[in-house]
């Protein structure tokens, strides 16, 4: 195991130190993630919690549930939040079981304010699956993968509930198809490496029920042409703002 910082020190997470293990992508859906004080939060695939547990330090108080597959994952993400004094329940649940599931732990239909996920997003077909089974779990998907995590999220939200997600940058087709039966208002934040380089992600949120015109924001560059990090990036890495999908 390692421990290490995340937010600028405002949050210390328990994780393996191979494996699958919480980095950028984690902290970036945290800072895109539309939570206000009292909103029930719904992290699916929450591994040891980062992305559930940076949007509690950023947002305070939310009911914050976290949902993860792999109970040994569970019980670091249930580990994490109690050493940093956040309240959070950890459920131990795969995303695609059936809506019976979701409901015996508490996560029924129209019982959230707010979901976030980092699902799978690796193209199996392109993607040379590591050996590790909980790596490969955490990053392959499959093609059921993406429209069953909206499902589960449209599922799951109220009218006007807040999606956001993280996907690979060349799979925005996909999304807009996944989001297109049930949400509107969707607004995408293309992230890049540096400024001359094709995006690598892309930042979602959507509404359950919005219908709002969909909305492409000004790219979020990490690093200049040199390689130094953006100075806004860092910050918001550093736990001291969000990005513009976050706004309520």
């Amino acid at each position: 195991m390692t421990e290490d910082g995340f937010l600028g020190g405002q949050l210390t997470l328990q994780q393996p130190r191979s494996g699958h293990r919480a980095g950028h992508d984690a902290i970036l859906l945290a800072a895109a993630t539309a939570a206000q004080p009292g909103d029930r939060v719904v992290d699916l695939g929450s591994g040891v919690g980062a992305a559930g547990l940076a949007v509690a330090r950023r947002v305070g108080a939310i009911d914050l549930a976290l949902v993860e597959i792999d109970p040994d994952l569970a019980q670091l993400a249930r580990n994490n939040a109690a050493a940093n004094a956040i309240r959070a329940d950890v459920v131990i649940l795969d995303v695609e079981a059936d809506a019976s599931a979701f409901a015996d732990a508490a996560l029924g239909p129209d019982s959230a304010d707010v979901v976030l996920m980092n699902p799978p997003f690796n193209d199996a077909t392109r993607h040379r699956a590591s050996p590790d089974s909980v790596r490969q779990r955490a990053h392959v998907a499959t093609a059921t993968t993406l429209a069953g995590w909206v499902h589960v999220a449209r599922r799951m939200l109220k009218s006007n509930g807040r999606l956001a997600m993280i996907w690979r940058a060349d799979g925005l087709a996909e999304v807009l198809d996944a989001l297109d039966r049930g949400f509107g208002s969707v607004e995408i934040l293309p992230v890049h490496a540096n400024a001359v380089s094709p995006a690598i992600r892309i930042l979602v949120r959507a509404v359950k029920g919005g219908r709002a015109p969909l909305r492409l924001h000004a790219a979020l560059v990490l690093n200049d042409e040199s390689g130094v990090p953006n100075k806004w990036v860092q910050e918001v890495m550093a736990g001291k703002g969000g990005l513009p999908l976050a706004r309520p």
